[in-house]
């Protein structure tokens, strides 16, 4: 080739390769539109909530047992961990001392009663002498006087008999309730009293308590419906800390009259049946809820309210709050603020920013612009509803 014309054609080539890269960048790129999105409407549909707060499992009853009278401890009759029934012999003290003050205390009664019938006599003696005239009215008022003293002092040894028999009682420790008993504080030979501290702890087992904290707009809702239905209304489900389901249902019995100040929470308690789930050879019978354990408080409306539900991937967060994107009669996307209610992780329904039948976007937000054209094209409830991509 003539290196002479070399220059022009590289020029040449220079130039065709310029001029059609417009041509394939245009045909590469095609014409552009509107993105495309899946839209649904906005419907009534039926839903509970549903939320989980971590609650605590108590005994509806819990009593310390403390001695009421001082003494050496000479027995213990029960088996730690066990159940025991109201009534049911638990210690038992030294009982001499005080089985001497019972019958210090009949002595002082017997006493009592012969000084008054002493001064029986002697008043009618005094009464009898005033009708002659060796009788004085002085004597017989000092007779009838010492009369009453003595009956004064029969009813003192009649009060300190029941007092020493009293204690006597105390010697023997029952158990007030019926529950589980704890372990043993003091072993037998001490010496115990009523300032030495509990001797064990018995917590009732059937039924519990489960207390937990729930926001105050929340209880607001959940109060309307506890007036309308009644206890039934809410129902409550726990969740083991084994992270089992419990298989008794409770109910919300006691609402409580302070709000946490830190928390803008206040207390709720239920009532969950808690039986045995078998007897053991040593007389300990197994339960699920243990008084003090943590669990899972999964609280539900027992009846679904009908709400503007949209599927939960509609709705999305910014520091704004939640909102989501409205198609208009332009088919131009809106942005629309919400304010959400009751929600599960298929449905969230809206309380304000929606109406029944405004479409909604569900598929393709990321590539929607608020105030932008869109190309929609419906979606079925059931498809938007399978998705669970959380705003």
């Amino acid at each position: 080739m003539n290196i002479a014309l070399r220059p022009a054609l590289v020029w040449a080539a220079f130039v065709l390769v310029v001029g059609a890269a417009p041509m394939v960048a245009s045909a590469q790129m095609g014409p552009s539109g509107p993105p495309a999105v899946g839209v649904a409407p906005a419907a009534l549909r039926p839903v509970a909530q549903k939320e989980q707060i971590t609650g605590r499992v108590e005994a509806a009853e819990r009593v310390e047992i403390v001695a009421r009278v001082s003494g050496f401890l000479e027995q213990r009759l029960f088996t730690e961990g066990a159940e025991v029934k109201a009534g049911q012999l638990l210690y038992r003290l030294e009982r001499g001392t005080y089985e001497a003050a019972v019958e210090a205390a009949h002595a002082a009664i017997d006493q009592a009663k012969a000084q008054l019938e002493n001064a029986g006599i002697t008043l009618a003696r005094s009464q009898k002498l005033l009708e002659g005239p060796a009788g004085m009215q002085s004597s017989v008022d000092t007779a009838r006087a010492n009369k009453l003293t003595a009956a004064g002092q029969l009813r003192a040894a009649e009060a300190q008999l029941r007092q020493a028999e009293i204690n006597l009682d105390y010697t023997e420790i029952r158990s007030p309730i019926d529950g589980r008993i704890g372990r043993a504080a003091t072993k037998v030979g001490n010496l115990v009293g009523p300032t030495s501290g509990p001797l064990t702890t018995i917590v009732s087992q059937d039924p519990m308590y489960v207390v937990f904290p729930v926001a105050t707009r929340r209880v607001m809702t959940l109060r309307s419906k506890l007036i309308k239905d009644g206890f039934a209304a809410i129902k409550v489900r726990l969740r083991l800390p084994d992270g089992r389901l419990y298989d008794r249902d409770g109910e919300v019995t006691f609402i409580d009259i302070n709000v946490a100040q830190d928390t803008d929470t206040i207390l709720l308690r239920a009532t969950i049946p808690n039986p045995p789930l078998g007897e053991q050879k040593d007389g300990k019978f197994p339960r699920e809820l243990i008084n003090g354990a943590l669990v899972t408080v999964l609280l539900e409306d027992a009846e679904p309210v009908q709400v503007v539900a949209v599927p939960r991937q509609a709705v999305l967060s910014d520091q704004r709050g939640s909102y989501a994107y409205v198609i208009d009669a332009g088919n131009v996307a809106r942005r629309r603020n919400l304010q959400l209610g009751p929600s599960t992780p298929e449905w969230a329904s809206v309380e304000q920013g929606l109406s029944a039948g405004e479409q909604v976007v569900v598929e393709g937000v990321q590539r929607v612009r608020a105030d932008t054209p869109v190309k929609p094209d419906p979606v079925s409830s059931g498809d938007a509803g399978a998705h669970q991509t959380p705003g």
